[in-house]
């Protein structure tokens, strides 16, 4: 053999040895990719604290009330690093003293009671600014809503009555959460015959930095107006545009707009609540691409249409709900939302199914489906974290709570299993499931065998605390392709 030729087969032989050795590197690679995604390690939440509820010891202790008598909470992360909540003046089983309650937390879950925004002789009844209580006689002051703003808090207030638009937006600003503050005064307020409600103020910003001011509550629906960013009032005369409303054969039933701008997606989100605080409140949301709208709901419906079935308009996301075991909870909704790095949490109350006197605070994860709408966690927020999961850890038996928008009261939860075989409840059905990473299931439901028609209900996974249970476990929510929002729990 020439010097040449043993030089070529010397060259051949390293190539060779060299591709077999990326062969095995590459085949490593893979087999140590799918390890780790069959050993996917999950992080549940903690056990949170434990709340008694209805318990009649606490009701005249303020200091213990924590997330008992709660309504309509509005939230922000101040610059100390604490949450607050501001909510309107209610107390079981008694008078509330007026003057809008502040309560804080470090994690979203423990909170304690701080005190009033107004407190002190300079207030009628101790708790309500004198112009509020001229223009509408009321006795304690409602649906406060919060931002930070030119370096100080800007706390809008409502003060009216029951039944009437003789109603009363107004004003206080701090440059602590936990004040002192000092009342602006009016803002925006209506009387008896106008279209409008001033009630249920909203602070939002558009994608430019300008403030909006939405507002509203029954009557002639939910408007939104340009703010002065230097006062923090009305840039413009009237009462501003129209964006959502109700039909009359639902007495206008329509209040707590709420709007966030989520630039993953770049829409506005318009979150309201419908029906009756006392029995079948609801949340529903609606999307535009201007701050200003139209809104529509998941199948295109204008949040302002009233000729359509009034359940029919606005994607319900939220609303009254069991576990089995449990007697849940009704009448959910006048939400704010906690926009916190990349993590969305709705802020709401809801009220006991047992005796729904008593409004308890709800703090939920909010997920975002993959083509842009918010759903929300069937749990209240125990500090879980939206991770990456396997298909292995979803198998298993689950309550699933469609979240009808026709049920008034309490949607009902139905078993279903999710078998490793990819079927649901049964080898021989018809229905399938499907697991995309990282977190996200499809539940296919066949509704014409021949036509192979399926409803498909797309949801993420999310690991929870338990509430009814006491237990870690696994949620899911998401939406049908209906609009139809659904929930789930892993029971076993």
């Amino acid at each position: 053999m020439s010097k040449k030729m043993f030089f070529s087969c010397w060259i051949l032989m390293v190539c060779s040895l060299l591709a077999i050795l990326s062969n095995i590197i590459a085949f490593s690679s893979v087999v140590k990719k799918n390890i780790l995604v069959q050993n996917i390690k999950v992080t549940y939440p903690k056990a949170p604290l434990k709340i008694t509820l209805y318990d009649l010891s606490i009701i005249n202790d303020e200091k213990k009330w924590t997330v008992n008598n709660v309504h309509d909470p509005a939230i922000i992360k101040a610059d100390n690093g604490w949450y607050y909540i501001y909510s309107t003046d209610v107390k079981v089983g008694g008078v509330p003293k007026p003057g809008i309650q502040i309560r804080k937390s470090k994690d979203l879950i423990h909170w304690q009671f701080v005190g009033y925004v107004f407190n002190g002789k300079d207030y009628v009844y101790g708790g309500i600014p004198k112009g509020a209580y001229e223009w509408t006689q009321a006795t304690n002051l409602w649906a406060p809503d919060i931002k930070k703003m030119n370096g100080k808090y800007y706390l809008y207030y409502a003060a009216s009555q029951f039944g009437k638009n003789q109603s009363y937006i107004g004003l206080a600003t701090a440059t602590n959460p936990e004040g002192p503050w000092k009342d602006e005064g009016e803002v925006i307020k209506t009387k008896q015959g106008d279209v409008v409600n001033a009630i249920d103020p909203c602070l939002t910003f558009d994608a430019n930095g300008q403030p909006w001011l939405v507002y509203g509550s029954f009557f002639g629906g939910i408007y939104i107006i340009k703010i002065d960013k230097k006062t923090g009032k009305p840039a413009e005369k009237g009462f501003g545009k129209l964006i959502a409303r109700r039909d009359m054969s639902v007495q206008d039933a329509i209040e707590g707009p709420y709007i966030i701008y989520n630039p993953k997606f770049k829409k506005y989100y318009l979150f309201v609540s419908y029906d009756s605080l006392f029995t079948d409140y609801n949340v529903r949301v609606g999307r535009a691409d201007k701050i200003t709208g139209p809104y529509v709901d998941y199948n295109g419906k204008f949040m302002t249409d009233i000729e359509s079935p009034p359940s029919e308009v606005g994607t319900k996301i939220l609303g009254g709900y069991h576990f089995e075991n449990d007697d849940g909870w009704i009448a959910p909704g006048h939400n704010s939302i906690l926009i916190d790095g990349n993590d969305y949490y709705i802020i709401h109350h809801a009220r006991g199914a047992l005796d729904k006197n008593w409004p308890y605070l709800h703090v939920r994860k909010i997920l975002w489906t993959d083509d842009g709408w918010p759903v929300v966690s069937p749990e209240r927020y125990a500090g879980e974290k939206e991770q990456v999961l396997s298909k292995d850890l979803v198998v298993g038996i689950w309550e699933r709570i469609v979240l009808d928008p026709y049920d008034y009261l309490q949607s009902e939860p139905v078993k279903i299993t999710l078998l490793k075989s990819g079927k649901i409840n049964s080898e021989n059905s018809s229905d399938f499931w499907t697991f995309v990473s990282p977190n996200t299931i499809k539940l296919n439901w066949c509704k014409d065998k021949t036509k192979k028609i399926y409803e498909v209900e797309t949801v993420k996974v999310i690991p929870a605390w338990d509430w009814e249970s006491w237990k870690p476990t696994l949620v899911f929510t998401g939406l049908s392709n209906k609009g139809i929002a659904v929930w789930g729990k892993k029971v076993k």
